[in-house]
């Protein structure tokens, strides 16, 4: 069988890079995203490196995500690698304050598209066998809470609960899972958050020295040539420049 990895959210950020960096690698390629035009422009520059298959697809849209992944041509239908990238926050106010239709979107596109595409690529993943993987791209958010975080907190601990999960029901089928969860990163998702506050962007990551897509990149392809016999269930990074802090108490006055 080939390697093929099927990468979602390929058109920017951490998918971007993992898709630069396992074409690099000669994997085959099946790229999705919202952006018809990126994914088109990425699929030429990696072409002279591998095949490639751009999806113009919303890992949302539960029956165009069947459908895409029913017709996929070999070799892109054998699957060895699922990478579940695509996920977004919106916003960083707190509950009381938040819009709730960035909850629903929130929820519908890092739970339920993750699920979508994930359900859709089982059989494909379990053909496959030994040395299959999914990795699921969580967060600390998942870990730790913090505020504004509320339901993308949430969200991302559902990531890391689904992925230890399918861990059990996969036993005996050769596929491995892992969850990896990041910390502070640098990369479009940041100006997605802030409604394209680029002010706010600088002002996180300015002297933090963050995590970078590239880095992200590097372990996800470290994850998925693993020795066929390993499974890395949870990997939480951070920068350097970040850590815990004492609790928060609020003091009457």
């Amino acid at each position: 069988m080939s390697n093929t990895a099927f990468i979602t959210g390929a058109t920017s950020g951490f998918g971007l890079a993992c898709a630069r960096r396992f074409a690099a690698a000669g994997w085959h390629l099946v790229l999705t995203g919202r952006r018809s035009e990126r994914l088109a422009a990425i699929a030429d520059e990696l072409s002279s490196q591998t095949q490639v298959l751009p999806l113009t697809l919303d890992v949302c849209d539960t029956d165009a995500v069947q459908a895409a992944i029913a017709a996929l041509p070999a070799p892109f239908n054998q699957v060895r690698l699922l990478l579940n990238n695509a996920g977004l926050a919106l916003g960083t106010e707190p509950a009381q304050a938040c819009d709730l239709n960035d909850w629903k979107r929130m929820i519908d596109t890092n739970i339920g598209g993750l699920t979508s595409v994930t359900h859709a690529l089982l059989p494909t993943l379990i053909a496959h066998g030994k040395g299959a993987s999914i990795i699921n791209l969580g967060s600390i958010a998942g870990h730790w809470p913090y505020p504004g975080g509320n339901v993308y907190c949430g969200t991302k601990a559902f990531v890391e609960q689904f992925s230890y999960a399918l861990r059990c029901d996969l036993s005996g089928t050769g596929v491995r899972v892992t969850n990896l969860a990041p910390g502070l990163s640098e990369s479009e998702f940041t100006l997605v958050r802030t409604g394209g506050d680029r002010a706010a962007y600088d002002n996180l990551y300015r002297g933090a020295d963050p995590i970078q897509p590239d880095d992200i990149a590097e372990t996800v392809y470290w994850l998925a040539t693993l020795p066929a016999h390993l499974n890395v269930n949870q990997l939480e990074l951070m920068p350097v420049s970040q850590a815990w802090s004492p609790f928060s108490i609020h003091r009457e006055s």
